[in-house]
């Protein structure tokens, strides 16, 4: 890839993340909802009385503190000067604890569920999806049906079946949290089992739900890519059906894979939210889900920008490697 093509890609992902940011801002509002008079109405019911005078001077106290007061052009211009410096200001919800504190608590928890059970989905999918073409016999025949299955069920949904029955009936795993509650989070190997102990059932909905998908999509590609004309000169030459296998048919039918992955990786904590809601799992999507239900624009804005920043960072890299990956697509070649 030539430098102008390096330039223009850079230039469409910075018109990508002013769009998306300029949605970001404007939609939360769209809701209709006052997140101070949310706040400070659920404070009143924890306790205490206040005046009606008392509650409109917090309300407007905070207004001004949180800049809510300012005509919307200016909170909008204010919004993406903070956005370019990921400067996502206080919680709303939870003043006075800044968003990137929220975000680097509930980070790693989503990062580790969502990243690894997204990769071994899509390794064990792509091979069984391939496997399942190259050799055509009763274990196979059988596999694809299953694999459909698999891919017609949602996360949450796996998610309730292994609770109920792993969870409830057999009480092999525990049902919610990223630990128990007795345990001291530390750089331990105890606590990392216990930690893994609880995402066992979470992983496991992941990579039930998302493996068959996988594997559809790397069968039909694997279909079109047996029969090209390079595999049938392979065979004519001789090759062994291991060098085949790997070397000509899953290096070329799984190149559309590595765009999904990409896309797939960008996108972690939208897929987290219903598991993370269904398990109790201390993650950005559920961080994400009660700053929503809160009305919590900055913590919105920073979660949210943060997806839109990953999505938009692994786009470019896939645009710059995946010429790399297969010569054909390279600019310019016919």
């Amino acid at each position: 890839m030539n430098l102008s093509g390096i330039i223009k890609r850079l230039v469409l992902t910075v018109f990508v993340f002013f769009g998306a940011a300029t949605l970001n801002f404007f939609l939360p509002r769209f809701s209709g909802g006052d997140p101070i008079a949310e706040r400070l109405a659920q404070l009143g019911d924890s306790g205490g009385t206040m005046s009606a005078d008392a509650l409109s001077a917090m309300i407007a106290s905070y207004n001004e503190r949180f800049g809510l007061d300012l005509p919307i052009w200016e909170q909008y211009l204010n919004y993406l000067w903070d956005m370019m410096r990921l400067d996502f200001g206080y919680s709303i919800a939870y003043f006075p604890t800044r968003v990137w504190t929220l975000i680097g608590q509930a980070l790693p928890w989503t990062i580790g569920l969502m990243i690894t059970t997204t990769l071994i989905a899509f390794l064990a999918g792509s091979f069984l999806g391939a496997f399942a073409v190259w050799r055509r016999n009763a274990m196979t025949g059988t596999l694809m049906p299953l694999m459909m299955v698999f891919a017609a069920v949602p996360f949450y949904l796996v998610g309730l079946l292994l609770i109920f029955f792993l969870g409830y009936q057999l009480r092999w795993f525990p049902t919610g949290g990223g630990f128990s509650p007795l345990v001291l989070p530390s750089w331990n190997l105890d606590f990392a089992l216990n930690v893994l102990y609880h995402a066992s059932l979470p992983a496991a909905s992941i990579v039930l739900s998302s493996i068959g998908i996988w594997a559809l999509a790397m069968r039909g590609m694997m279909v079109t890519v047996t029969g090209q004309d390079y595999m049938t000169f392979a065979r004519a030459r001789g090759l062994s059906d291991r060098r085949m296998f790997f070397s000509y048919g899953i290096r070329n039918a799984i190149l559309p894979q590595v765009t999904t992955l990409g896309l797939a990786l960008g996108q972690v904590v939208t897929g987290a939210i219903l598991v993370e809601i269904v398990f109790s799992y201390p993650g950005l999507g559920n961080l994400l889900l009660q700053a929503v239900r809160g009305a919590d624009y900055f913590t919105v804005y920073g979660i949210v920008m943060i997806l839109v920043l990953t999505i938009s960072f692994v786009t470019l890299v896939l645009d710059l490697v995946y010429p790399l990956l297969d010569p054909r697509v390279r600019q310019g070649a016919p």
